[in-house]
């Protein structure tokens, strides 16, 4: 069975200290996210994920999701687990009260999604799944249907999924082949999809399936994908279910990890063609995916965060149970806990330091996602959209990878008895392998950040953001704690080596724009470890703040600022390994021909 417990009183510190939960609860529509209830929902929260959610996590993956004659189960206590979330309200959190949402902030949801995805992340894709389906139809639907679809998706009484990939196209969505044709007011869809989460499962009566098809006359390429809402059950006038779809589930994928979550093969159109509702215009369907794609790669993201935080958990209370060896340097005496010994200790801190590290980036990237959509100054909201554009690929590519080597140095804590599967250990790395490939594998992140996000507007975004954090250096020069200027130093030398980086790949981009594509992946996670050590010090500066005014958990705020001089000691300093990787290794990237290789 798995432990879990959200870390609220570092959620919430996060929030207010680094996320400026204030300024967003001033937004138009946010008012009612105050402190008090902010505090309220996480603990709620908390005891779902811990006392409901956890406990099916190892379950879940043991039994798995099972398929028969295209019916597909969920393992047992799914159900009941799914009615819990959805009787509550969680999955209406932070949707438009328009359509029975509760209009809660992103930020608090992204709080949210962090504990669903450490108790349980298999479980906490269907929520996530339905969340970008309600996102693309409140976008780019009909008000028909936007009141047909989004009461029932927005509830959880009905989930929603995404169909994108196929087998010959991958993330070359320009090459899918699924078919829409015009058939009165609906089209029929006919194709095949694969890897598609929750495609089909047990837990609602009906699942809002949106499809990239392409239309007989569609131009060739991107510019030729439509979207298309295919329910699994039609929808009456009335609102009630009407006739099963020609639509169906062939098999589950055997996967490396996630095995609770049925992801399925879909077939559309084996008899008379899937009936598909268009949404928005023809051929405009790739546009309106990317549309959402800022809010899906955040979220996943949230995962890679919340995997980090289950994989230091269960390393630290194993650290702390486990006796092994003495005390280094005693030579009698009882035997110790191995959370005693120097490396445990190192290996336990770097967990503790990029998990922080990458709950503040994401919570951070929530608040701009916020502002972006509320801020009321257009101007300022075109600004905050330019931020969050350029934080989305460092938000999921850099922090995905970090979860990953959380989970798998988690497993080295526990040494041996990580690599069993009865410590809960190693399901956590199977799960977290997914987190850097969908939604945009981190290649696609990187090209993203250096073609889209810098090369594009010759780094001014960059600029400004650069500018920002170093409008913290006055603040740590006035404070009096050395550890506080040893951050500083290391900070500002991450700071320089993103600028130096940014230079490079400006000048680089003319002599052969290969070279920022080979050094595209060095350069998130440059990038991403600076922000994360901007993020880390100025945690380090508001504990600082918080025991000199005598406020607080002593404790607290002191393990913060040790925590944020591990991360400037042993994070920051690999800036210069990034940048090194960037100016003098593109080119011997791309010394080998394809042949060579």
């Amino acid at each position: 069975m798995s432990v879990y417990t959200a870390p609220v009183a570092e959620m919430e510190f996060v929030l207010n200290e680094l996320a400026d939960l204030r300024g967003v609860s001033e937004l138009p529509g946010f008012e009612e996210a105050t402190p008090d209830l902010v505090r309220a929902v996480l603990e709620e929260a908390g005891k779902l994920a811990g006392e409901v959610l956890a406990p099916l996590n190892q379950s879940g993956d043991q039994q798995g999701a099972r398929v028969n004659d295209g019916q597909v189960q969920t393992p047992d206590g799914w159900i009941e687990a799914y009615r819990t979330f959805v009787d509550a309200g969680w999955n209406s959190l932070g949707f438009d009260p328009q359509y029975g949402g509760q209009g809660l902030p992103w930020l608090l949801s992204s709080a949210i999604q962090e504990m669903w995805s450490s108790s349980n992340l298999a479980f906490g894709l269907c929520p996530l799944l339905t969340q970008g389906a309600v996102h693309a139809l409140q976008l780019h639907g009909s008000k028909a249907q936007r009141d047909t679809y989004l009461p029932n998706l927005v509830s959880g009484e009905w989930t929603g999924t995404m169909n994108l990939t196929e087998p010959q196209a991958g993330s070359d969505l320009g090459a899918v082949r699924t078919r829409a044709e015009r058939d009165g007011d609906h089209y029929r869809i006919t194709g095949q999809k694969i890897f598609i989460t929750y495609g089909e499962h047990d837990l609602t009566e009906n699942i809002i399936h949106l499809v990239l098809a392409r239309l007989s006359d569609a131009p060739a390429g991107v510019k030729g994908i439509s979207l298309f809402i295919v329910p699994k059950h039609l929808v009456n006038a009335d609102g009630t279910l009407g006739a099963r779809n020609d639509v169906r589930c062939v098999s589950l994928e055997h996967k490396l990890g996630i095995h609770a979550s049925p992801t399925a093969v879909m077939s559309y159109g084996d008899n008379d063609g899937a009936i598909g509702f268009l949404v928005g215009e023809e051929n405009r369907g790739l546009e309106y995916m990317f549309s959402m794609m800022n809010l899906a790669r955040h979220s996943v993201g949230l995962q890679g965060v919340g995997i980090a935080e289950m994989a230091y958990q269960q390393a630290r209370d194993f650290a702390a149970q486990r006796v092994q060896g003495r005390v280094l340097g005693a030579r009698d005496g009882d035997r110790t806990t191995i959370n005693n010994h120097p490396d445990v200790r190192r290996m336990l801190m770097s967990m503790r330091a990029r998990t922080e590290a990458i709950r503040a980036l994401n919570y951070y990237t929530g608040a701009v996602f916020d502002k972006a959509q509320r801020t009321g100054d257009e101007g300022e909201r075109q600004r905050q959209q330019a931020l969050l554009d350029l934080l989305i690929p460092i938000a999921k590519g850099w922090t995905t990878e970090l979860g990953v080597d959380i989970a798998s140095l988690g497993i080295q804590v526990h040494g041996g008895m990580g690599y069993m599967e009865e410590t809960g250990a190693a399901q956590v790395l199977r799960d977290s392998r997914i987190t850097p490939i969908y939604e945009g594998t981190t290649g696609i992140q990187a090209g993203d950040l250096i073609g889209r996000k810098i090369l594009r507007d010759g780094g001014a975004v960059l600029d400004e953001f650069l500018n920002q954090m170093r409008s913290l250096d006055n603040e740590l020069g006035a404070a009096t704690d050395a550890s506080l200027q040893r951050i500083r130093a290391a900070l500002d030398d991450g700071i320089d080596a993103v600028a130096q980086a940014k230079d490079w790949l400006l000048e680089a981009a003319g002599r052969d724009p290969r070279l920022p594509a080979a050094a595209s992946v060095p350069m998130l996670h440059l990038f991403g470890t600076v922000t994360g050590g901007w993020l880390m010090a100025r945690a380090a500066l508001a504990a600082r703040r918080k025991l000199d005014a005598n406020e607080g958990d002593r404790d607290f705020y002191q393990a913060k600022i040790a925590t944020a001089e591990f991360f400037a000691s042993h994070e920051l300093p690999q800036s210069q390994g990034h940048l090194r990787a960037i100016r003098d290794g593109s080119e011997v990237t791309l010394a080998l021909a394809a042949e060579q290789l």
